[in-house]
């Protein structure tokens, strides 16, 4: 399968790796994305809506660094990130409200977009509520985690990655 390769790949590079679980650090990417979350909610009520739109991704995805520490994952690449809580966890809805951000993200960081302001309004509203209900749906999955959970998902990564 393409995405195992890809996953394999990564591991090869270094970028995927598998690690100690480490609460700690799942609890510092908790408080970072937090703390994107609340930028993104600010730059949104200062009408610095493409910023509000990165803040909001990233929010989710610090999020997203939380989980995969607690399962003892450690991940420097964006798309392997959110391809592990597709076929690690099982999260189809939550792997594709993040992509949509990362697609959102990466249009308004890299390019030029020549559309009405009143639509970029439109994404970062509609995409800073994604970012809440996802922190929100990430915090459940890792207090449903558990030792037995951890298991099964480094099992998971396993299967995926070797």
């Amino acid at each position: 399968m393409r995405r195992n390769s890809f996953l394999r790949k990564l591991r090869t590079e270094g970028k995927i790796e598998l690690v100690e679980p480490s609460g700690e650090i799942c609890e510092s990417y908790s408080r970072k994305s937090a703390d994107c979350l609340q930028s993104a909610k600010l730059l949104l009520q200062n009408k610095l809506f493409e910023n509000s739109i990165g803040m909001s991704y990233y929010a989710m995805y610090n999020s997203l660094l939380a989980l995969l520490f607690r399962m003892g994952v450690k991940s420097e690449n964006h798309a392997g990130s959110i391809l592990l809580l597709l076929l690690a966890f099982g999260e189809k809805e939550l792997s594709g409200i993040i992509s949509d951000a990362k697609k959102e993200r990466i249009d308004r960081q890299y390019y030029v977009l020549t559309e009405k302001e009143e639509i970029t309004k439109e994404i970062a509203e509609e995409l800073f509520h994604d970012a809440e209900d996802f922190a929100l749906k990430m915090k459940a999955l890792l207090k449903r985690l558990g030792t037995d959970g951890i298991e099964d998902a480094r099992k998971n990564f396993s299967i995926l990655v070797d």
